[in-house]
């Protein structure tokens, strides 16, 4: 079994978060052979998987495994920034750029200079961000905001997302002369439940590693716990696994884990239930149910069906997310700007400014 944790993992905030990724189930071990076949070369790397996978640990193993070792490691968030600083934070600025702009300021693409740049969540890049992004990794040199010089870079990327870019190109929300530029070492990082033999080793790790932080002693799961954690579908992956275990060993008796104390809850499911539409409580009930729902629609000849359906996804996601374009991304598997985007066009959003002028211009 092969183990990879976070360097400063106990330094982490004890909320949900994914600090380790264990290599037991054949498919992990699978994965982790491919990793360490690619890692030493600097080809560009797109990790894709769900969000709580552990895609930012596999890029740091990339990284260790690579000759840029004792060179920086640099993570970072697309779809932290507003769309308005974007450019200043990958690629720097100089003083008087724009306003509060003070001093000059050294972009991430320099700040890893001769390691690896970590960008998670590539596909909520702005489109506007990602043709100078294509630039910066066709002619291999970064130029700050406010400046006309040019700056030299030697930095190696390594890309993840939690959406299918391709069906993002179809969209025309990424573009496809930069998903072939990032698409050259691809990683897919299985979703927890599709690699069951890697549940318990990593609950073992977070219930041991979870009492060391509170000071208990040793803990244990009964084996109907075990069993529990082995059925459970963990659409949260790995986070919601450390998440459940960490409040397990809060309310737990006698350092004993059993079922009840996980409070476990399948979101896709309760999802479902909750939501009052025909159409999701079919859903839930088995998959050929979708299919039985769109048949009636389809018989009934409505106008406009295509859109009517495509307007409902997305105010209903909207809607079970809390109003969170981000999670609503995750839950469609789309990214943040495709959701903005229609979200704006049924009339749930404000249209922005820039999405104004934009349709303006086509008219």
């Amino acid at each position: 079994m092969a183990l990879i944790t976070h360097p400063h993992a106990r330094e982490l905030t004890k909320s949900v978060r994914a600090t380790v990724l264990v290599f037991k189930d054949p498919r992990s071990l699978e994965l982790l052979n491919r990793i360490e076949r690619l890692a030493p070369s600097d080809a560009n790397a797109l990790i894709m998987g769900e969000t709580g996978t552990g895609k930012e640990l596999v890029a740091r193993h990339i990284h260790n495994l690579s000759h840029r070792r004792n060179e920086p490691f640099v993570a970072v968030n697309c779809g932290a920034f507003a769309e308005t600083l974007v450019e200043s934070e990958l690629f720097g600025h100089e003083k008087g750029a724009f306003t509060g702009a003070t001093t000059s300021k050294a972009g991430w693409f320099e700040a890893a200079k001769g390691g690896t740049l970590f960008l998670d969540e590539i596909g909520d890049l702005p489109l506007n961000m990602q043709v100078k992004l294509l630039r910066v990794l066709q002619e291999r040199e970064v130029v700050r905001l406010g400046s006309r010089t040019p700056i030299p870079i030697n930095v190696r990327l390594v890309s993840a997302t939690n959406v299918n870019l391709a069906d993002a190109v179809v969209a025309g929300n990424f573009r496809e002369d930069l998903f072939y530029r990032l698409h050259v070492a691809t990683i897919r990082l299985p979703a927890l439940r599709e690699r069951p033999g890697d549940i318990l080793p990593l609950a073992e790790f977070f219930l041991e590693e979870h009492c060391q932080r509170l000071g208990y002693n040793r803990a244990t799961l009964s084996p109907e716990c075990e069993r529990k954690l082995l059925e459970h579908s963990w659409p949260g992956n790995i986070r919601e696994l450390e998440n459940s275990i960490h409040h397990a060993l809060l309310v737990c008796l006698n350092k004993r884990v059993q079922p009840e104390d996980l409070h476990l809850v399948d979101m896709r499911n309760h999802g479902a239930r909750a939501n009052g539409s025909p159409l999701a409580v079919a859903t839930a009930q088995s998959p050929a149910s979708l299919e039985e729902a769109l048949a009636k629609l389809f018989e009934q000849n409505l106008p406009n069906l295509y859109e009517h359906i495509e307007e409902t996804v997305f105010r209903e996601a909207y809607r079970f997310c809390h109003g969170n374009q981000l999670q609503t991304g995750r839950v469609l598997g789309i990214s943040r700007n495709i959701v903005r985007a229609r979200l704006e066009k049924i009339g749930v959003l404000a249209q922005s400014p820039r999405s104004a002028s934009l349709e303006a211009a086509k008219h």
